[in-house]
């Protein structure tokens, strides 16, 4: 079932005279379409550039290989567990030629009627052979209300 992104406040800033008209609209299907499917293996193939560097909202940093390999430990352990349901609101798309950086508001929305998290997510994707990847990812929790630093 594909996630429609919510763009609340979709903003285009264009640094650059070669960004090609359909290239926006790519790469938002291309992150609608990852987060639609975000605990598939085969979205995290397509997603991730083999060069990837990944930066967790829990400060931990790793690769494409990491996360493919994930996939394998949770197939030998044979869990199945539904996980959340992800969204993108207020999505900013910023250009320089062929390299596009994304900042969002992810939703996460779990089963069972647990409370949404929220993390803010920045993303520099680059075209290589016609392709847009993600080469560079930063998630970072944001507290509930109540809980948010002074």
């Amino acid at each position: 079932m594909k996630q429609a992104i919510q763009l609340c406040a979709l903003s285009l800033v264009f640094a650059s005279a070669g960004v090609a008209a359909g290239d926006a609209d790519e790469i938002l299907e291309l992150l609608d379409d990852f987060l639609a499917h975000a605990g598939e293996r085969q979205a995290h193939e397509r997603f991730w550039d083999d060069d990837l560097v990944y930066t967790s909202s829990a400060g931990t940093r790793t690769d494409k290989a990491s996360i493919l390999a994930s996939f394998e430990a949770a197939e030998d352990g044979g869990e199945n567990e539904q996980g959340p349901v992800y969204t993108a609101e207020d999505v900013e798309l910023k250009w320089l030629g062929d390299t596009a950086v994304v900042a969002f508001k992810l939703v996460a929305s779990p089963p069972d009627d647990l409370p949404r998290m929220y993390y803010y997510n920045t993303g520099t994707f680059v075209k290589r052979d016609g392709e847009w990847r993600v080469i560079a990812w930063q998630a970072t929790k944001i507290p509930p209300p109540g809980e948010q630093a002074n």
